[in-house]
């Protein structure tokens, strides 16, 4: 029998990315293309416009990575939510319109849950507790009783947001992460700052406050204070990380999301893991950060979903994870 084929896009910030999966897991193709900055965080419309004019030439370079012509093509996935609106509706955009110019049917999904996905069929890991730690979002999540649902999350900003957000105030452009951990390198000091962990939840405000004062003060080298930045959140990561999965019971740890990226992060969350003799699933970094595979994936697990019917097919700027049920697994 011919392997169902899906090609998925992925849209909901910096991200455009087009991906091309087969029915059995197999990924074909993942070609993205990513908005950057100099200088200053990401603008919803800036990205809109970079999504616009990247769009055609990502998907027409997966088709071609893919090695297949455009109507072997069977399904059209999307990123529906959650997301920045003004790039999710670039996505959906393009999704409709492939679905009527090659006449197949289109389903949106939900990007929280394709991270979870592409991680644990890529990793073969069977029943994790998700850390998923991106830039606008920073949940610990788990399946149960029908459902993927939070255990914990933060209260405030997305992590990978609060990264950039202490880079931009250090001086540096958009991604900030990768920056904040080329300086952590060089940090020798650890500066205590506010570790801020509410039950199962985090919060990240009143540490960004207190590290802006700190370097307006010029007291303290940069190097130090990015140091003691990521050993701190990462900290309070890997906690409630750690109790959600005593709570569940479960035994496998699974990362997902651009911030898991940092090999610091990998790190603390393979010596958690093995300290309660439990396994840590980190796939490669190309499947970590945003990326169209994943809504490829998604695409072809929840197919039954799929319709030619698209003209009431919106996005979801605001879904949550626990909003979806799954029924799939």
């Amino acid at each position: 029998m011919k392997p169902l084929i899906c090609l998925g896009i992925e849209s909901t910030a910096h991200t455009f990315g087009a991906g091309i999966v087969a029915s059995k897991g197999k990924v074909l193709a993942n070609v993205k293309d990513t908005y950057t900055t100099e200088k200053g965080g990401i603008h919803p419309n800036e990205a809109k416009e970079h999504h616009l004019k990247a769009a055609d030439d990502v998907i027409l370079q997966a088709i071609d990575d893919a090695k297949i012509k455009s109507d072997e093509i069977d399904l059209i996935s999307f990123s529906q939510g959650p997301g920045l609106a003004p790039c999710l509706v670039v996505g959906m955009e393009k999704a409709k319109e492939l679905s009527r110019k090659l006449k197949k049917p289109l389903v949106g999904v939900n990007h929280c849950i394709a991270h979870l996905s592409i991680g644990e069929l890529l990793t073969k890991c069977k029943d994790p507790v998700l850390l998923y730690v991106s830039g606008a979002n920073t949940q610990v999540i788990a399946y149960e009783a029908g459902k993927y649902r939070i255990f914990g999350e933060t209260l405030d900003n997305g992590c990978g947001n609060f990264l950039d957000g202490f880079a931009r105030h250090l001086g540096f452009g958009f991604p900030g992460g990768p920056k904040i951990y080329e300086l952590a390198l060089k940090g020798k000091n650890f500066i205590e700052l506010p570790y801020v962990v509410k039950g199962m939840d985090v919060s990240f405000g009143g540490i960004l406050t207190n590290l802006k004062q700190k370097i307006d003060s010029g007291k303290y080298k940069k190097e130090d204070l990015s140091y003691s930045c990521q050993e701190t959140v990462f900290a309070m990561l890997v906690e409630v990380a750690e109790r959600a999965m005593a709570h569940c019971n479960k035994h496998e740890l699974l990362l997902g999301g651009g911030v898991c990226c940092n090999n610091r992060l990998k790190e603390m969350a393979g010596i958690m893991c093995k300290e309660r003799n439990a396994e840590c699933f980190i796939p490669e970094n190309e499947f970590l950060v945003d990326h169209g595979a994943m809504i490829a994936w998604q695409g072809i697990l929840e197919r039954n979903k799929a319709t030619k019917k698209i003209s009431s097919i919106d996005i979801k700027p605001y879904e949550r994870t626990d909003d979806i049920k799954v029924d799939w697994r």
